[in-house]
């Protein structure tokens, strides 16, 4: 937050925050009136009083730089050192000045609790109060003084131990909202890398097919060629619209739509098809599922066409009834050469994180002559279980 307010548990970060910091820490320091005014009309001698006005400005400072830097990560045993300082000052001023000064015990107590983790807070706050019992007994009147400083004593050095665990919470709030936002951020760059290299992969590898074909029917039927100069085109400008979708979030492919591009792609490539004109009854399929299975037939037809130098291809999408509940299955076959390599591609590692994000599964591998990709996802009706598209 910018200007003269800062949250809670955030550091001051410009001179006015600073500024703001300090006049809040130093307001309760009005309750030094008792030293101030002993100073002024106590009768001491001159000597005595610049003594005195000494001692006072070296506690304020000490107690002040103390508090003033609680939760910057000191050591503990560095602010034990300062709170035994403080507690020194305040004997030494207590017993040489007189009642009055017996006040500064309360500031012990409270530096303690805000300064010092609540396991050492519980043993120096009752710590100070014993103190300040002992000084006052050994005062001249000092009894008189000890029942309106020993409540607040206690009660303010607790209450500072529950505002510092309330800036330490702050502080993890804080944290964790950045951590949230970081994790936020990688996964859409992940959702985004995922989709582009789906559309593009599929897209780019439909245009280079037929611009090979259509190279190589220039010569001799230009009217043909002129066809897949024409597909290449329509393709292209889909393409650009996907990305456009993707990049917005918005895109969510659909089984049908993939089924009728995955025939074009097959076809254009000189592989043999056999897969459904339609998906089966989709009633029951979340539309995450859906649009996961539309993503694993993109990428299986992909690798088809790219890799496997198959020529024939086989698409089932079948509803079945396995042991955690009802599932709608797709199975991508192919009689090629292999799939995307050795081991998974960047196409199959995010096409099974897509997957279990929405509680499917995917298996991928060679066959004895081929490759096979089956992608599984939940249905909430069993439907037509075992009934083939």
């Amino acid at each position: 937050m910018s200007g003269v307010g800062f949250g809670i548990g955030q550091r001051p970060v410009n001179r006015r925050q600073r500024t703001v910091k300090s006049l809040w820490t130093g307001i309760w320091l009005v309750y030094l009136g008792a030293p101030v005014s002993d100073l002024l009309h106590g009768g001491h001698s001159t000597g005595v009083r610049i003594l005195g006005w000494l001692g006072l400005a070296a506690f304020v400072a000490w107690y002040m730089v103390l508090v003033f830097r609680t939760g910057r990560g000191e050591r503990n045993a560095l602010v034990l050192g300062s709170l035994g300082v403080l507690a020194a000052q305040s004997t030494l001023l207590a017993l040489t000045l007189g009642r009055e000064w017996l006040v500064l015990f309360v500031y012990v107590s409270i530096a303690s609790g805000a300064a010092l983790p609540l396991r050492m807070a519980r043993w120096t706050i009752p710590a100070a109060c014993a103190l300040l019992t002992a000084v006052a007994l050994a005062s001249h009147d000092g009894l008189s003084y000890l029942g309106g400083l020993l409540i607040p004593a206690l009660l303010g050095g607790f209450a500072m131990t529950g505002v510092r665990e309330l800036v330490r919470t702050a502080i993890a709030l804080r944290e964790a909202r950045a951590t949230v936002a970081q994790l936020a951020a990688n996964e859409e760059r992940l959702r985004l890398a995922r989709d582009l290299h789906d559309l593009l992969g599929h897209s780019l590898s439909l245009i280079t097919l037929k611009s090979e074909l259509a190279g190589r029917m220039l010569p001799d039927r230009p009217d043909k060629a002129a066809q897949q100069v024409s597909d290449i085109e329509q393709v292209s400008r889909q393409a650009l619209v996907d990305v456009r979708e993707a990049v917005t979030g918005y895109r969510r492919p659909r089984l049908s739509g993939e089924l009728a591009g995955a025939r074009v792609a097959l076809t254009a490539a000189g592989v043999t098809t056999d897969l459904p004109a339609e998906p089966p009854g989709l009633a029951g399929v979340p539309e995450e599922s859906e649009s996961a299975l539309a993503w694993a037939l993109r990428e299986a037809v992909t690798n088809v066409v790219r890799h496997s130098g198959a020529g024939r291809c086989t698409v089932e999408l079948l509803r079945r009834q396995t042991l955690d509940g009802p599932v709608l299955e797709l199975t991508v076959e192919d009689n090629g050469s292999g799939g995307p390599g050795d081991g998974h591609g960047n196409g199959l590692t995010g096409l099974t994180e897509r997957l279990a994000k929405a509680g499917g599964t995917l298996e991928a591998g060679p066959l004895k002559h081929g490759f096979r990709l089956v992608a599984r996802v939940p249905t909430a009706d069993p439907g037509d279980v075992g009934s083939p598209a």
